[in-house]
């Protein structure tokens, strides 16, 4: 063989071997971290920020569904989501009731891939979920709601859909505004205030147990014992007439997240007044012949019929 023939066959090789190596290369990198290659499942699982996500999925029993075919989309909770649901711990999430935790995760995931950009620009847009309920989901300037919740990374590819994720824990209606106050012990006063109310000449408890959609500012106990009320003996002996005056002014129509309020809005309630909007330090709500604003948290408390958003002082129309 020539000098110049060996020459070009090293170069010839050496071409080769450049190309097996960059290919071989390229594959390597393709196996180990495509986004795309990985089920929801995977990517849940392989994340630091959605450990306590992956510990509810794995008491669920729902791990498999999700590596399963789909397409699926899931809202998926960070995190410090979980952290503000109280779900903190896996101790504290294995205390809650599997059929009850499937039915919070369900309530999170869509039988279908709906990317962000497939999501209407509107306001409450019913969407059903696994678990056989609605969810509500906003597009406008300011971003992608679901139930008042932000979608604070939107998009994430999977295999079998696609994720997005948000700030908060979705938790499914427990019944109509009248029975989640119920259920809730710090709503007690609220409770004895519609029932005594409603033995008035307006039967409010029926009002807000009706089709709706309604929206409540809810005073804790603590916000009336502020107000006046030592007692739920103080609350039972008050003029019915009164009382039902007081509790329409904390109802608006419609079904309104927190995502939906706005500055200095000055939304109608129910008894024909209104109340003050201001988001500055966080949404707040005054009325009329408060001195003072009452925080509102937490909010977004889902009903059949509604919302409840939580405040810390009575409004006085």
């Amino acid at each position: 063989m020539t000098n110049l023939n060996f020459n070009l066959f090293r170069k010839s090789a050496l071409i080769v071997a450049i190309a097996v190596s960059t290919l071989s290369s390229s594959c390597k990198k393709d196996k180990t971290n495509p986004t795309q290659e990985k089920t929801i499942a995977g990517i849940v699982m392989s994340s630091n920020n959605f450990s306590l996500l992956k510990a509810a999925l794995a008491q669920a029993g729902l791990t498999d569904v999700l590596a399963g075919k789909g397409p699926f989309t899931v809202f998926a909770p960070n995190n410090d989501a979980f952290v503000a649901a109280g779900l903190d711990t896996e101790a504290k999430i294995k205390a809650v009731p599997v059929e009850t935790l499937k039915k919070i995760l369900l309530y999170h995931v869509l039988g279908q891939q709906v990317p962000s950009a497939g999501i209407a620009m509107a306001s409450n847009t019913a969407v059903k979920t696994a678990a056989d309920l609605n969810v509500y989901v906003t597009k406008n300037a300011s971003g992608v709601f679901i139930n008042g919740a932000t979608v604070i990374q939107a998009d994430v590819a999977a295999s079998n859909g696609v994720v997005h994720v948000i700030n908060a824990v979705l938790m499914p209606p427990g019944g109509n505004i009248v029975e989640v106050a119920q259920a809730n012990s710090n709503f007690s006063f609220l409770v004895a205030a519609v029932l005594r109310a409603s033995q008035g000449s307006t039967n409010v408890a029926q009002v807000l147990s009706g089709a709706g959609p309604l929206t409540v500012f809810a005073p804790t106990n603590q916000a009336f014992i502020n107000a006046g009320f030592a007692n739920i003996a103080a609350v039972q002996a008050a003029d019915p007439a009164v009382l039902t005056s007081i509790l329409t002014y904390h109802v608006i129509a419609g079904r309104i997240f927190s995502s939906d309020l706005i500055e200095g809005a000055k939304p109608a309630t129910v008894n024909g007044g209104t109340v003050s909007i201001t988001l500055t330090g966080g949404a707040k709500v005054k009325g009329n012949k408060n001195t003072t604003s009452s925080m509102i948290s937490p909010a977004n408390i889902i009903t059949t019929n509604g919302v409840i958003h939580v405040v810390d002082q009575v409004l006085l129309p």
